[in-house]
Protein backbone atom coordinates (compact mmCIF):
# COMPACT_ATOMS: atom_id res chain seq x y z
CA UNK A 1 0.00 0.00 0.00
CA UNK A 2 1.08 3.67 -1.05
CA UNK A 3 -0.20 6.77 0.03
CA UNK A 4 0.24 8.12 -3.48
CA UNK A 5 -2.38 5.53 -4.69
CA UNK A 6 -5.79 7.22 -5.12
CA UNK A 7 -8.05 4.86 -3.65
CA UNK A 8 -12.46 4.63 -3.71
CA UNK A 9 -14.94 3.03 -1.11
CA UNK A 10 -18.60 3.27 -0.89
CA UNK A 11 -18.44 5.19 2.37
CA UNK A 12 -22.56 4.19 3.18
CA UNK A 13 -24.32 1.56 4.25
CA UNK A 14 -24.35 -0.86 1.38
CA UNK A 15 -28.01 -2.84 2.55
CA UNK A 16 -30.53 -2.08 -0.51
CA UNK A 17 -33.40 0.42 0.14
CA UNK A 18 -31.28 1.51 3.54
CA UNK A 19 -31.31 5.27 3.17
CA UNK A 20 -31.93 7.88 0.07
CA UNK A 21 -28.83 8.64 -0.37
CA UNK A 22 -25.29 6.48 -0.84
CA UNK A 23 -21.56 7.84 -1.50
CA UNK A 24 -18.61 7.11 -2.73
CA UNK A 25 -15.50 8.29 -1.40
CA UNK A 26 -11.87 9.02 -3.06
CA UNK A 27 -8.66 9.85 -1.40
CA UNK A 28 -5.17 10.47 -2.95
CA UNK A 29 -3.32 12.81 -5.68
CA UNK A 30 -5.74 12.36 -8.86
CA UNK A 31 -9.01 12.51 -7.06
CA UNK A 32 -10.13 15.83 -9.01
CA UNK A 33 -8.53 13.90 -12.57
CA UNK A 34 -10.88 11.27 -11.83
CA UNK A 35 -13.73 13.88 -10.46
CA UNK A 36 -13.63 15.91 -14.02
CA UNK A 37 -13.61 12.86 -16.38
CA UNK A 38 -16.83 11.38 -14.82
CA UNK A 39 -19.08 14.84 -13.58
CA UNK A 40 -20.73 16.68 -15.36
CA UNK A 41 -21.36 20.19 -13.40
CA UNK A 42 -23.63 22.16 -15.93
CA UNK A 43 -23.61 26.53 -16.29
CA UNK A 44 -20.60 28.02 -14.49
CA UNK A 45 -20.10 26.13 -11.36
CA UNK A 46 -16.76 26.83 -9.61
CA UNK A 47 -14.91 23.45 -8.69
CA UNK A 48 -13.22 24.98 -5.63
CA UNK A 49 -12.45 23.54 -2.35
CA UNK A 50 -15.44 22.92 0.44
CA UNK A 51 -17.66 23.82 -2.36
CA UNK A 52 -21.06 21.45 -3.36
CA UNK A 53 -21.62 21.24 -7.20
CA UNK A 54 -24.62 19.91 -8.85
CA UNK A 55 -24.75 17.66 -11.84
CA UNK A 56 -24.52 14.04 -13.72
CA UNK A 57 -22.17 11.34 -13.42
CA UNK A 58 -21.73 10.65 -16.83
CA UNK A 59 -19.91 7.18 -18.84
CA UNK A 60 -16.31 8.68 -20.27
CA UNK A 61 -17.05 6.66 -23.10
CA UNK A 62 -21.06 6.26 -23.89
CA UNK A 63 -21.68 9.93 -22.29
CA UNK A 64 -24.38 8.06 -21.05
CA UNK A 65 -25.72 9.57 -17.58
CA UNK A 66 -25.00 6.87 -14.70
CA UNK A 67 -26.41 9.17 -11.95
CA UNK A 68 -27.99 12.22 -10.92
CA UNK A 69 -25.68 13.34 -8.35
CA UNK A 70 -23.75 15.63 -5.98
CA UNK A 71 -20.29 16.15 -5.81
CA UNK A 72 -18.19 17.41 -2.69
CA UNK A 73 -14.34 18.51 -3.14
CA UNK A 74 -12.05 18.85 -0.49
CA UNK A 75 -8.51 19.75 -1.46
CA UNK A 76 -5.70 18.46 1.28
CA UNK A 77 -4.97 19.16 3.82
CA UNK A 78 -8.86 20.30 4.91
CA UNK A 79 -10.27 16.41 4.67
CA UNK A 80 -10.61 13.91 6.55
CA UNK A 81 -7.01 12.07 4.82
CA UNK A 82 -5.36 15.36 4.83
CA UNK A 83 -5.44 14.74 1.22
CA UNK A 84 -7.35 15.75 -1.82
CA UNK A 85 -11.18 13.98 -1.15
CA UNK A 86 -14.08 14.11 -3.42
CA UNK A 87 -17.26 12.72 -2.71
CA UNK A 88 -20.32 11.61 -4.98
CA UNK A 89 -23.75 11.83 -2.99
CA UNK A 90 -25.11 9.62 -5.16
CA UNK A 91 -29.10 8.35 -5.45
CA UNK A 92 -29.98 5.76 -2.36
CA UNK A 93 -30.25 1.69 -2.86
CA UNK A 94 -26.97 -0.38 -4.84
CA UNK A 95 -27.23 0.30 -8.45
CA UNK A 96 -25.98 3.94 -8.72
CA UNK A 97 -23.92 4.05 -6.38
CA UNK A 98 -22.37 0.63 -7.69
CA UNK A 99 -21.66 1.75 -11.18
CA UNK A 100 -20.38 5.40 -10.10
CA UNK A 101 -17.52 3.23 -8.02
CA UNK A 102 -16.97 1.03 -11.31
CA UNK A 103 -16.43 4.08 -12.88
CA UNK A 104 -14.08 5.64 -10.46
CA UNK A 105 -11.96 2.37 -10.36
CA UNK A 106 -12.13 2.25 -14.42
CA UNK A 107 -10.05 5.55 -14.22
CA UNK A 108 -7.35 4.62 -12.12
CA UNK A 109 -8.43 4.43 -8.46
CA UNK A 110 -8.02 1.44 -6.02
CA UNK A 111 -10.80 0.13 -3.76
CA UNK A 112 -9.68 1.38 -0.77
CA UNK A 113 -8.66 -1.16 2.45
CA UNK A 114 -10.74 -1.58 5.69
CA UNK A 115 -10.09 1.60 7.22
CA UNK A 116 -7.57 2.50 4.90
CA UNK A 117 -9.35 6.49 4.78
CA UNK A 118 -8.84 6.66 8.55
CA UNK A 119 -6.00 4.99 8.37
CA UNK A 120 -4.30 7.79 6.07
CA UNK A 121 -5.83 9.98 8.24
CA UNK A 122 -3.45 8.82 11.13
CA UNK A 123 -0.47 8.31 8.85
CA UNK A 124 -0.64 11.95 7.72
CA UNK A 125 -1.01 13.43 11.70
CA UNK A 126 -4.89 14.26 11.31
CA UNK A 127 -5.59 11.42 13.93
CA UNK A 128 -3.83 9.96 16.52
CA UNK A 129 -4.23 5.83 16.84
CA UNK A 130 -6.74 6.29 20.29
CA UNK A 131 -8.56 8.70 17.46
CA UNK A 132 -8.99 6.48 14.82
CA UNK A 133 -10.07 3.32 17.40
CA UNK A 134 -12.64 5.81 18.47
CA UNK A 135 -13.84 6.47 15.14
CA UNK A 136 -14.11 2.32 14.56
CA UNK A 137 -16.41 2.52 17.82
CA UNK A 138 -18.55 5.67 17.11
CA UNK A 139 -19.73 3.93 13.94
CA UNK A 140 -20.22 0.84 16.13
CA UNK A 141 -21.96 2.17 18.89
CA UNK A 142 -24.83 0.86 19.56
CA UNK A 143 -26.46 2.94 22.27
CA UNK A 144 -26.40 6.63 23.33
CA UNK A 145 -23.49 5.78 26.25
CA UNK A 146 -21.01 4.59 23.66
CA UNK A 147 -21.32 6.90 21.13
CA UNK A 148 -20.84 9.64 23.92
CA UNK A 149 -17.69 7.86 25.01
CA UNK A 150 -16.00 7.05 21.53
CA UNK A 151 -17.60 10.75 20.74
CA UNK A 152 -14.87 11.72 23.31
CA UNK A 153 -12.51 9.41 22.41
CA UNK A 154 -12.17 11.02 19.07
CA UNK A 155 -12.13 14.48 20.42
CA UNK A 156 -8.77 13.49 21.70
CA UNK A 157 -9.33 13.41 25.48
CA UNK A 158 -7.79 9.76 26.12
CA UNK A 159 -4.69 10.78 24.06
CA UNK A 160 -4.16 14.09 25.90
CA UNK A 161 -4.02 12.00 29.18
CA UNK A 162 -1.87 9.44 27.82
CA UNK A 163 0.34 12.24 26.75
CA UNK A 164 0.96 13.87 29.82
CA UNK A 165 1.71 10.98 31.72
CA UNK A 166 4.40 10.05 28.86
CA UNK A 167 5.81 13.50 29.11
CA UNK A 168 5.85 13.15 32.83
CA UNK A 169 8.13 9.77 32.47
CA UNK A 170 10.38 11.86 29.93
CA UNK A 171 11.13 14.39 31.93
CA UNK A 172 12.06 12.04 34.98
CA UNK A 173 13.96 9.94 32.27
CA UNK A 174 15.42 13.26 31.26
CA UNK A 175 16.40 14.09 35.22
CA UNK A 176 18.28 10.50 35.07
CA UNK A 177 20.36 10.72 32.11
CA UNK A 178 21.76 14.10 32.83
CA UNK A 179 22.90 13.09 36.12
CA UNK A 180 24.17 9.72 34.29
CA UNK A 181 26.12 11.90 31.69
CA UNK A 182 26.78 15.09 33.45
CA UNK A 183 27.20 13.66 37.23
CA UNK A 184 30.24 16.13 38.26
CA UNK A 185 27.95 19.11 36.96
CA UNK A 186 24.68 19.20 38.68
CA UNK A 187 22.99 18.71 41.68
CA UNK A 188 22.13 14.97 43.55
CA UNK A 189 18.55 13.84 41.68
CA UNK A 190 15.94 14.85 44.17
CA UNK A 191 14.58 10.86 44.68
CA UNK A 192 11.59 11.98 46.20
CA UNK A 193 10.43 14.58 43.25
CA UNK A 194 10.94 11.17 41.12
CA UNK A 195 8.65 8.87 43.51
CA UNK A 196 6.24 11.59 43.67
CA UNK A 197 6.05 11.75 40.10
CA UNK A 198 5.94 7.85 39.41
CA UNK A 199 2.88 7.65 42.36
CA UNK A 200 0.91 10.28 40.33
CA UNK A 201 1.72 8.90 36.92
CA UNK A 202 0.41 5.03 38.23
CA UNK A 203 -2.45 6.31 40.26
CA UNK A 204 -3.44 7.72 36.93
CA UNK A 205 -2.83 4.54 35.04
CA UNK A 206 -4.82 2.55 37.58
CA UNK A 207 -7.85 4.44 37.52
CA UNK A 208 -7.40 4.26 33.70
CA UNK A 209 -7.37 0.44 33.89
CA UNK A 210 -10.19 0.61 35.62
CA UNK A 211 -12.38 1.73 32.73
CA UNK A 212 -11.61 -1.45 30.87
CA UNK A 213 -14.55 -3.67 31.38
CA UNK A 214 -16.65 -1.19 30.79
CA UNK A 215 -15.28 -0.07 27.51
CA UNK A 216 -15.46 -3.46 26.67
CA UNK A 217 -19.34 -3.85 27.62
CA UNK A 218 -19.84 -0.35 25.50
CA UNK A 219 -18.44 -2.36 22.52
CA UNK A 220 -19.35 -5.51 22.29
CA UNK A 221 -22.72 -5.65 25.35
CA UNK A 222 -23.90 -8.17 26.24
CA UNK A 223 -25.57 -11.28 25.34
CA UNK A 224 -28.41 -12.77 27.32
CA UNK A 225 -30.28 -15.96 27.16
CA UNK A 226 -34.07 -16.54 28.36
CA UNK A 227 -33.83 -20.20 29.20
CA UNK A 228 -36.52 -22.16 30.81
CA UNK A 229 -39.76 -25.23 29.96
CA UNK A 230 -41.85 -24.93 27.91
CA UNK A 231 -45.07 -22.01 28.71
CA UNK A 232 -43.30 -20.16 31.84
CA UNK A 233 -43.39 -16.62 29.91
CA UNK A 234 -39.97 -16.65 28.08
CA UNK A 235 -41.37 -14.65 24.94
CA UNK A 236 -44.22 -12.57 27.06
CA UNK A 237 -40.42 -11.59 29.14
CA UNK A 238 -38.78 -10.69 25.70
CA UNK A 239 -42.04 -8.93 24.46
CA UNK A 240 -42.69 -6.70 27.69
CA UNK A 241 -38.92 -5.83 27.97
CA UNK A 242 -38.19 -4.81 24.35
CA UNK A 243 -41.46 -3.15 24.24
CA UNK A 244 -42.73 -4.92 21.26
CA UNK A 245 -44.64 -8.62 19.50
CA UNK A 246 -41.28 -9.72 18.88
CA UNK A 247 -42.54 -13.31 20.24
CA UNK A 248 -45.61 -15.27 19.74
CA UNK A 249 -47.49 -15.84 22.94
CA UNK A 250 -50.13 -18.63 22.96
CA UNK A 251 -51.17 -20.97 25.67
CA UNK A 252 -49.75 -23.91 23.88
CA UNK A 253 -46.24 -25.23 24.73
CA UNK A 254 -43.10 -25.21 22.20
CA UNK A 255 -44.84 -22.65 20.40
CA UNK A 256 -41.52 -20.99 20.10
CA UNK A 257 -40.00 -23.45 17.64
CA UNK A 258 -36.14 -20.88 17.03
CA UNK A 259 -34.18 -18.17 18.37
CA UNK A 260 -35.84 -15.10 18.36
CA UNK A 261 -33.59 -12.33 19.07
CA UNK A 262 -34.38 -8.44 20.57
CA UNK A 263 -31.55 -5.49 20.66
CA UNK A 264 -32.09 -3.04 23.84
CA UNK A 265 -29.68 -0.68 26.07
CA UNK A 266 -29.76 -1.23 29.94
CA UNK A 267 -27.87 1.38 31.51
CA UNK A 268 -25.99 2.63 28.51
CA UNK A 269 -24.95 -1.34 27.41
CA UNK A 270 -26.25 -2.71 24.58
CA UNK A 271 -27.99 -5.91 25.04
CA UNK A 272 -28.92 -9.02 22.91
CA UNK A 273 -31.99 -10.84 24.14
CA UNK A 274 -32.40 -13.99 23.37
CA UNK A 275 -35.88 -15.57 23.96
CA UNK A 276 -35.21 -19.81 23.24
CA UNK A 277 -37.52 -22.21 22.47
CA UNK A 278 -38.48 -24.44 25.66
CA UNK A 279 -36.03 -26.84 26.37
CA UNK A 280 -37.58 -30.14 26.89
CA UNK A 281 -37.90 -34.23 25.07
CA UNK A 282 -40.52 -34.04 22.04
CA UNK A 283 -41.14 -35.92 18.64
CA UNK A 284 -41.68 -33.02 16.49
CA UNK A 285 -38.19 -32.41 14.58
CA UNK A 286 -39.07 -28.83 13.75
CA UNK A 287 -39.24 -28.07 17.63
CA UNK A 288 -36.08 -30.57 18.25
CA UNK A 289 -33.95 -28.56 16.30
CA UNK A 290 -34.83 -25.53 17.99
CA UNK A 291 -34.63 -26.93 21.59
CA UNK A 292 -31.08 -28.08 20.11
CA UNK A 293 -30.45 -23.80 19.05
CA UNK A 294 -31.99 -23.51 22.57
CA UNK A 295 -29.24 -24.83 24.19
CA UNK A 296 -26.34 -23.70 21.71
CA UNK A 297 -27.86 -20.13 22.68
CA UNK A 298 -27.56 -20.52 26.24
CA UNK A 299 -23.78 -21.75 26.42
CA UNK A 300 -22.90 -19.39 24.64
CA UNK A 301 -24.54 -16.27 26.18
CA UNK A 302 -22.93 -14.21 28.49
CA UNK A 303 -25.85 -13.88 31.12
CA UNK A 304 -29.04 -16.57 31.86
CA UNK A 305 -31.81 -15.32 32.80
CA UNK A 306 -33.50 -18.90 33.83
CA UNK A 307 -37.38 -18.57 33.75
CA UNK A 308 -39.56 -20.21 36.33
CA UNK A 309 -43.61 -20.24 36.83
CA UNK A 310 -44.11 -19.37 39.86
CA UNK A 311 -47.70 -20.95 40.30
CA UNK A 312 -45.53 -24.59 39.75
CA UNK A 313 -42.66 -23.80 41.43
CA UNK A 314 -38.88 -25.61 41.15
CA UNK A 315 -39.92 -28.84 39.05
CA UNK A 316 -37.54 -31.91 37.89
CA UNK A 317 -37.88 -30.61 34.31
CA UNK A 318 -36.28 -27.18 35.65
CA UNK A 319 -33.72 -29.53 37.23
CA UNK A 320 -33.21 -31.36 34.41
CA UNK A 321 -33.03 -28.44 31.94
CA UNK A 322 -30.08 -26.76 34.79
CA UNK A 323 -28.19 -30.07 33.84
CA UNK A 324 -28.22 -29.42 30.38
CA UNK A 325 -27.18 -26.16 30.09
CA UNK A 326 -24.44 -26.02 32.88
CA UNK A 327 -23.07 -29.53 31.98
CA UNK A 328 -24.19 -31.21 35.21
CA UNK A 329 -22.98 -29.06 37.96
CA UNK A 330 -22.24 -32.26 40.08
CA UNK A 331 -20.19 -33.44 37.82
CA UNK A 332 -16.69 -32.49 38.71
CA UNK A 333 -15.42 -32.67 35.19
CA UNK A 334 -18.00 -29.64 34.24
CA UNK A 335 -17.13 -26.71 32.54
CA UNK A 336 -15.89 -24.12 35.23
CA UNK A 337 -16.03 -21.38 32.88
CA UNK A 338 -19.89 -22.54 32.06
CA UNK A 339 -20.70 -22.61 36.12
CA UNK A 340 -19.18 -19.49 36.97
CA UNK A 341 -21.48 -17.86 34.15
CA UNK A 342 -23.83 -15.05 35.47
CA UNK A 343 -27.29 -16.20 36.34
CA UNK A 344 -30.73 -14.49 37.33
CA UNK A 345 -33.57 -16.80 38.18
CA UNK A 346 -36.54 -15.24 36.55
CA UNK A 347 -40.02 -16.11 38.95
CA UNK A 348 -42.41 -15.37 36.54
CA UNK A 349 -46.24 -14.99 36.48
CA UNK A 350 -46.53 -14.03 40.39
CA UNK A 351 -49.81 -12.13 39.21
CA UNK A 352 -51.11 -15.78 39.30
CA UNK A 353 -49.04 -17.12 42.11
CA UNK A 354 -52.50 -17.17 44.52
CA UNK A 355 -52.98 -20.80 43.34
CA UNK A 356 -49.42 -22.49 42.89
CA UNK A 357 -48.47 -25.32 44.94
CA UNK A 358 -47.02 -23.61 48.60
CA UNK A 359 -44.70 -26.68 48.52
CA UNK A 360 -43.00 -25.34 45.56
CA UNK A 361 -43.63 -27.52 43.11
CA UNK A 362 -42.27 -30.93 43.00
CA UNK A 363 -38.78 -32.05 42.93
CA UNK A 364 -36.58 -34.99 42.68
CA UNK A 365 -35.43 -36.46 46.22
CA UNK A 366 -31.93 -35.65 46.05
CA UNK A 367 -32.61 -31.98 45.12
CA UNK A 368 -35.33 -32.01 48.12
CA UNK A 369 -32.53 -33.63 50.52
CA UNK A 370 -29.56 -30.96 49.19
CA UNK A 371 -27.34 -30.29 52.55
CA UNK A 372 -28.10 -26.01 53.28
CA UNK A 373 -24.60 -26.43 53.90
CA UNK A 374 -23.58 -27.55 50.74
CA UNK A 375 -20.84 -25.28 49.18
CA UNK A 376 -23.72 -24.06 46.48
CA UNK A 377 -25.93 -23.15 49.04
CA UNK A 378 -22.74 -20.57 51.17
CA UNK A 379 -24.25 -16.92 50.30
CA UNK A 380 -28.17 -15.54 50.22
CA UNK A 381 -29.29 -14.69 47.09
CA UNK A 382 -30.68 -11.13 46.26
CA UNK A 383 -34.50 -11.09 45.89
CA UNK A 384 -35.77 -8.20 43.62
CA UNK A 385 -39.12 -7.21 44.83
CA UNK A 386 -41.81 -6.38 41.90
CA UNK A 387 -43.89 -2.83 42.47
CA UNK A 388 -46.60 -4.59 43.84
CA UNK A 389 -47.22 -5.72 47.51
CA UNK A 390 -45.60 -9.33 47.82
CA UNK A 391 -48.22 -12.09 49.21
CA UNK A 392 -47.03 -14.52 51.99
CA UNK A 393 -48.24 -17.24 49.62
CA UNK A 394 -45.73 -15.87 46.95
CA UNK A 395 -42.62 -14.60 49.79
CA UNK A 396 -43.40 -18.61 50.47
CA UNK A 397 -42.77 -20.05 47.62
CA UNK A 398 -39.32 -17.98 47.10
CA UNK A 399 -38.25 -19.30 50.23
CA UNK A 400 -38.73 -22.65 49.14
CA UNK A 401 -37.28 -21.97 45.80
CA UNK A 402 -33.93 -20.60 47.71
CA UNK A 403 -34.15 -24.00 49.54
CA UNK A 404 -34.17 -26.35 46.18
CA UNK A 405 -33.22 -24.62 43.22
CA UNK A 406 -29.35 -25.41 41.80
CA UNK A 407 -27.03 -22.34 42.07
CA UNK A 408 -29.40 -20.75 44.78
CA UNK A 409 -26.55 -17.55 45.34
CA UNK A 410 -28.12 -16.08 42.28
CA UNK A 411 -30.55 -13.45 42.10
CA UNK A 412 -33.96 -13.99 42.09
CA UNK A 413 -36.59 -11.64 40.17
CA UNK A 414 -40.14 -11.84 40.20
CA UNK A 415 -42.37 -10.77 37.77
CA UNK A 416 -45.10 -10.68 36.11
CA UNK A 417 -44.62 -10.28 32.49
CA UNK A 418 -47.75 -9.98 30.55
CA UNK A 419 -48.40 -7.34 33.21
CA UNK A 420 -45.49 -5.34 32.60
CA UNK A 421 -44.41 -5.44 36.32
CA UNK A 422 -40.81 -6.42 37.35
CA UNK A 423 -38.28 -5.10 34.41
CA UNK A 424 -36.99 -2.46 36.37
CA UNK A 425 -36.13 -4.69 38.79
CA UNK A 426 -34.96 -7.29 36.03
CA UNK A 427 -32.71 -4.42 34.57
CA UNK A 428 -31.29 -3.53 37.96
CA UNK A 429 -30.32 -7.72 38.62
CA UNK A 430 -28.41 -7.70 35.46
CA UNK A 431 -26.68 -4.47 36.21
CA UNK A 432 -25.59 -6.24 39.34
CA UNK A 433 -24.27 -9.03 37.98
CA UNK A 434 -22.06 -7.54 35.65
CA UNK A 435 -20.49 -5.46 38.08
CA UNK A 436 -20.17 -2.38 36.38
CA UNK A 437 -23.41 -0.17 37.88
CA UNK A 438 -25.33 2.25 35.42
CA UNK A 439 -22.82 3.29 32.53
CA UNK A 440 -25.81 5.94 31.33
CA UNK A 441 -25.69 7.79 34.90
CA UNK A 442 -21.91 7.70 35.40
CA UNK A 443 -21.08 10.26 32.66
CA UNK A 444 -17.81 8.64 31.62
CA UNK A 445 -16.52 9.96 29.11
CA UNK A 446 -13.30 7.58 28.69
CA UNK A 447 -12.95 3.77 28.49
CA UNK A 448 -9.99 2.03 27.02
CA UNK A 449 -10.15 -0.88 24.73
CA UNK A 450 -8.58 -4.68 25.33
CA UNK A 451 -5.20 -2.92 23.27
CA UNK A 452 -4.93 -0.05 25.34
CA UNK A 453 -5.26 -2.34 28.39
CA UNK A 454 -3.04 -4.55 27.72
CA UNK A 455 -0.87 -1.90 26.35
CA UNK A 456 -1.49 0.01 29.81
CA UNK A 457 -1.25 -2.91 32.35
CA UNK A 458 2.79 -2.97 30.36
CA UNK A 459 3.75 0.71 31.16
CA UNK A 460 2.10 -0.05 34.56
CA UNK A 461 4.26 -2.95 35.34
CA UNK A 462 7.91 -1.40 33.66
CA UNK A 463 7.07 1.70 36.30
CA UNK A 464 6.24 -0.53 39.36
CA UNK A 465 9.69 -1.82 38.31
CA UNK A 466 11.52 1.61 38.03
CA UNK A 467 9.50 2.11 41.75
CA UNK A 468 11.46 -0.97 42.80
CA UNK A 469 14.94 -0.10 41.69
CA UNK A 470 14.67 2.95 43.33
CA UNK A 471 13.94 1.18 46.60
CA UNK A 472 16.91 -1.18 46.33
CA UNK A 473 19.45 2.14 45.60
CA UNK A 474 20.56 0.37 42.30
CA UNK A 475 22.64 2.59 39.69
CA UNK A 476 21.25 5.36 37.88
CA UNK A 477 21.42 3.40 34.66
CA UNK A 478 18.88 0.66 36.31
CA UNK A 479 16.30 3.23 36.25
CA UNK A 480 16.37 4.01 32.84
CA UNK A 481 15.82 0.58 31.19
CA UNK A 482 12.23 0.69 32.54
CA UNK A 483 11.63 3.72 32.28
CA UNK A 484 12.00 3.44 28.79
CA UNK A 485 9.69 0.39 28.23
CA UNK A 486 7.12 2.44 29.78
CA UNK A 487 7.74 5.58 27.70
CA UNK A 488 7.45 3.15 24.46
CA UNK A 489 4.50 1.34 25.69
CA UNK A 490 2.56 4.75 26.58
CA UNK A 491 3.61 5.86 22.44
CA UNK A 492 2.51 2.66 21.61
CA UNK A 493 -1.23 3.43 22.41
CA UNK A 494 -1.35 6.94 20.52
CA UNK A 495 0.79 5.63 17.91
CA UNK A 496 3.77 7.86 18.77
CA UNK A 497 6.12 4.77 18.80
CA UNK A 498 4.10 1.73 16.77
CA UNK A 499 4.73 -0.96 14.56
CA UNK A 500 3.14 -1.87 11.44
CA UNK A 501 1.54 -5.23 12.93
CA UNK A 502 -0.28 -3.22 15.37
CA UNK A 503 -1.39 -0.76 12.66
CA UNK A 504 -2.63 -3.91 10.26
CA UNK A 505 -4.56 -5.49 13.48
CA UNK A 506 -6.33 -2.41 14.65
CA UNK A 507 -7.24 -1.40 11.02
CA UNK A 508 -8.92 -4.48 10.26
CA UNK A 509 -11.71 -4.11 11.79
CA UNK A 510 -12.82 -1.03 10.18
CA UNK A 511 -15.29 -1.01 7.16
CA UNK A 512 -14.59 -0.69 4.01
CA UNK A 513 -15.23 3.22 2.87
CA UNK A 514 -14.11 4.36 6.68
Amino acid sequence: MTQRETIAAIATATVPQQGSVSIVRLSGMDVVEVAKTLFHAPGNQKWDSHRILYGYVRHPQTKATVDEALLMLMLAPRSYTREDVVEFHCHGGMMAVQQVLNLCLEQGARLAEPGEFTLRAFLNGRLDLTQAESVADLVGARSPQAAQTALAGIQGKLARSIRELRTTCLDILAEVEARIDFEDDLPPLDEGWVKDQMAGVLETVQQMLATADQGELLRTGLKVAIVGRPNVGKSSLLNAWSRSDRAIVTDLPGTTRDVVESQLVVGGIPIQVLDTAGIRDTGDRVEQIGVERSRTAAQSADLILFTLDAQVGWTEEDATIYDQIFENPDDSTADDAMLQRPLIWVLNKIDLASSFDSSGGSISKDMADQDPGDQKMRYAAPTYPTANAPTPQLEETVQNLKSKIQNPNAPIVKMAAVLNQGINDLEQAILDEVNVGNLMASNMDMAINQRQAATLTRAKLALENVQGTIHDQLPLDFWTIDLRSAIQALGEITGDDVTESVLDRIFSRFCIGK
